[in-house]
């Protein structure tokens, strides 16, 4: 049925005048709370009371500890909560320096601990809710029976920090006492080159590690040696006494080879000949003297130079050999080039100009007249390669210098972590 516009009005007429009535308003269908209101009704709903523990400290080592390695994990660690203050000290009072993660949870000092020391650790902390805590530990680090130092060096001896050295040449490990384990120690070795090479150690004995790369180093390399053995255990009660570390730059590209078919050493620089002289090596042949048997072969191999003097005296008797015997002597010997240990040189010898070139007289070392001699010093340094071939007796032992010797599969043998 539809309404009139006259009807509709009288309809709307009469709900006004009900609600009139009812005292009523119009609401809205949309229900409206104001702020005021949502605030209260949460106000209504029950919160958690602050927490009023404490932080969840643990602190390492525990307090009382003795014996404790100077190297060990020292931590502070807030399970729960936070840190907010760390502070440790020695028995001199000297502060120990820190660091503490970015959510401070977790603090631990930057430096190494001292050996037979006091250290008082202390730390405040706050809880969940604020609630503030401090833990506390003393303790003391281990006193070692025995101690000894590793010294970074060429093989012959030279110190390898800030020097300049040829692409043969061998980083020397020297510990002042024996090292019943060395994989421990080799673990704290740590050689990097720029550019980058391939290298491992070679333990001679139990004193002296070498390190060399698969192929010589290319001129203008630099290598950095570490050798981080502080607090480290070391075998049989040794401990490490403190860390090294060299750092030295490769040099041009010397390589020296010594033929005994021809009796000539040709010297190359960076590849390219630049002189040939001739020379006089080992006569070859054995002598037993005193039960000892002596060898007069200059071995074939890949030497590197040690060290160079000019003059050295050259005596026999170092050796086994008396000055008076038939084949003795005791001289002194100008410009004087080392490639081996037991003393084989290239040196000036003016008394066998005769037979460079043609005849091996020596008792093993290579004879050089004077020019030739003074030059090659000059030109030398500790690392160029002497290649000596084609001579007779045994090779080149290891032991005498005798690194390059070695094939790389061979040498890897040596490490105390293959």
């Amino acid at each position: 049925m539809s309404l009139s516009r006259r009807a509709r009005g009288a309809y709307l007429a009469a709900v006004l005048a009900v609600l009139a009535v009812l005292g009523g308003v119009v609401i809205s269908t949309a229900p409206h709370c104001p702020e005021q209101c949502r605030t209260e009704a949460a106000a209504r709903v029950p919160q958690p009371a602050p927490s009023k523990d404490p932080a969840v400290v643990a602190v390492s080592p525990a307090d009382g500890a003795t014996d404790v390695d100077p190297l060990a994990a020292i931590t502070a660690v807030a399970h729960t909560g936070m840190l907010t203050h760390v502070t440790m000290v020695n028995d001199a009072g000297r502060f120990v320096p820190g660091v503490v993660t970015p959510d401070f949870k977790t603090w631990k000092p930057t430096i190494a601990l001292g050996y037979g020391r006091t250290y008082t650790l202390t730390v405040d902390a706050r809880g969940p809710g604020g609630v503030p805590s401090t833990a506390t530990s003393t303790f003391q680090t281990l006193v070692p029976g025995k101690q000894t130092e590793v010294y970074l060096t060429a093989p012959g001896g030279q110190p390898l920090d800030g020097a300049t050295l040829g692409i043969g040449a061998i980083v020397v490990a020297h510990f002042d006492e024996p090292i019943a384990d060395r994989a421990a120690a080799e673990r704290r070795f740590r050689v990097t080159t720029t550019p980058p090479v391939t290298g491992s150690w070679y333990w001679m004995d139990d004193q002296n590690a070498h390190w060399r790369p698969e192929k010589y180093y290319a001129p203008g390399t630099s290598v950095t040696v570490k050798a981080d053995i502080y607090g480290v255990p070391l075998g049989n009660g040794l401990y490490g006494q403190e860390d090294s570390t060299a750092t030295f730059t490769i040099g041009d590209a010397h390589v020296s080879v010594a033929d005994d078919t021809t009796k000539q050493v040709s010297v190359f620089d960076n590849g390219k000949l630049v002189r040939t002289m001739p020379t006089s090596m080992g006569r070859g042949g054995t002598e037993t003297i005193g039960g000892q048997t002596l060898s007069f072969w200059t071995p074939p191999g890949v030497y590197t130079v040690m060290d160079k003097a000019n003059p050295v005296i050259m005596d026999s008797s170092t050796y086994g050999l008396p000055i008076n015997s038939r084949l003795g002597y005791r001289e002194t010997i100008p410009y004087a080039t080392r490639i081996s240990p037991d003393g084989i040189y290239l040196h000036q010898l003016n008394a066998t100009v005769w037979a460079q070139g043609n005849t091996d007289t020596s008792h093993g070392c290579l004879n050089l007249n004077g020019e030739n001699a003074a030059w090659f010093y000059g030109f030398s340094r500790p690392g160029d390669v002497v290649e000596v071939r084609n001579t007779g007796g045994p090779p080149l032992p290891v032991w005498q210098n005798g690194d390059w010797t070695l094939s790389w599969s061979d040498w890897l043998k040596g490490s105390a972590l293959h």
